[in-house]
């Protein structure tokens, strides 16, 4: 007997926690079949364990791993090759990204960003396929992108050029895996009210404090209305109506009159 599962990345807080959050209390408004287990991945266990106990569900599997090193993928290959389940859904949810001048930065910290952003979501993908089956719901992949990767992005620069590749992987994946009747679809929100300001800044600002202030998104809104664009087969999302105007912008207006105004604002 096979058990159907979903994997999220990135599940111990933001929007990461958000979708967990979300899947593990559906009554199928988002799917049509419920999952027999959830994998909650981060790296913190004792957050997952909190997680998990406040949900009040053993559906949650909590599975600790660091997905910027290849131990940590490889923790998650190992689980499903030992215990084969059909995976219904795999959220890439798991990213982070400094701000401030690449040559003040440290390489690491570049390298953890393309590590995280970039490679971790490629070879979970690569992982997962094999055991994506349509047991009478098409399996679903969703990534988490943002509209920082409609555009290049002085200033942070890495996390900018990383999530433009997961738009354009995304994109190309969702052409390689349609054949196998996989749906995927990247998602491109805005700034979110999770801890990423915090933590992209170093600890210097907890709020977004500029004009990106008037923009900010609710996770679990943003999760709720991800999972039903991921329903519908849609392949890019963005989200909300704002960015969808800045995505219409980086098509239509020169980048380097974008880059100036953008420069101009800091």
């Amino acid at each position: 007997m096979y058990r159907r599962i979903a994997i999220i990345t990135g599940s111990s807080s933001g929007i990461g926690k958000a979708f967990l959050e979300l899947i593990a209390n559906d009554n199928g408004g988002y799917f049509n079949n419920s999952f027999d287990e959830i994998w909650a991945v981060a790296r913190r266990g004792d957050v997952l364990n909190e997680i998990s106990s406040a949900l009040g569900t053993d559906k949650i599997i909590p599975v600790v791993a660091d997905l910027s090193c290849d131990s940590g993928i490889k923790t998650i290959e190992d689980k499903l090759k030992a215990e084969n389940p059909i995976v219904g859904l795999l959220i890439n949810s798991a990213g982070m990204g400094i701000k401030g001048l690449v040559m003040d930065k440290p390489a690491k910290a570049l390298d953890d960003t393309v590590n995280l952003n970039c490679n971790a979501l490629s070879r979970m993908i690569r992982i997962t396929v094999p055991y994506m089956k349509n047991e009478g719901e098409r399996p679903r992949i969703i990534n988490i992108a943002s509209s920082a990767g409609f555009l290049p992005q002085p200033n942070f620069a890495c996390y900018a050029a990383s999530k433009s590749y997961v738009i354009s992987f995304s994109r190309a994946m969702s052409y390689e895996l349609k054949p196998l009747g996989i749906d995927v679809t990247a998602v491109c929100p805005g700034p979110v009210a999770t801890d990423f300001q915090r933590r992209a800044t170093e600890g210097k600002e907890t709020d977004f404090t500029d004009w990106r202030k008037n923009f900010v998104a609710d996770p679990v809104k943003l999760a709720g209305k991800t999972l039903k664009a991921s329903r519908k087969g849609k392949r890019i999302f963005v989200y909300p109506f704002s960015q969808k105007l800045l995505h219409l912008a980086s098509k239509i207006i020169p980048t380097s009159w974008i880059l100036c105004f953008s420069g101009n604002l800091k």
